[in-house]
């Protein structure tokens, strides 16, 4: 069964983070089996604590083992360390039918 990663983030060094984490994530999502669904910056807050302007990115996986290994993976962990400071994120996983398309 496919999973998904969908994660949420504010930026506070746009430039920065797509220049260092933004590259390096994308280039490991593709060599772990990933891809992504959706990467949007700016969505807008109807309900919740999610602040404005945040960005959105959600990437589909094989199966929950497949995305466990990428994010459990020693490479992520070094591209996770680019993000320090420069960006706050929430992360979740969940399996479910892949979606249609």
């Amino acid at each position: 069964m496919p999973a998904y990663l969908i994660v949420t983030a504010t930026i506070s060094d746009r430039e920065s983070f797509l220049a260092g984490y933004g590259s390096r994530a994308a280039a490991l999502v593709e060599k772990f089996g990933g891809k992504y669904l959706m990467r949007a910056p700016g969505c807008q807050l109807l309900e919740g604590r999610f602040g404005d302007g945040g960005s959105v990115v959600i990437s589909e996986w094989p199966s929950k083992e497949a995305a466990l290994a990428f994010w459990n993976s020693p490479e992520y962990g070094e591209a996770k360390a680019l993000r320090q400071g420069i960006a706050d994120c929430q992360v979740l996983l969940i399996e479910g039918p892949a979606i249609a398309g």
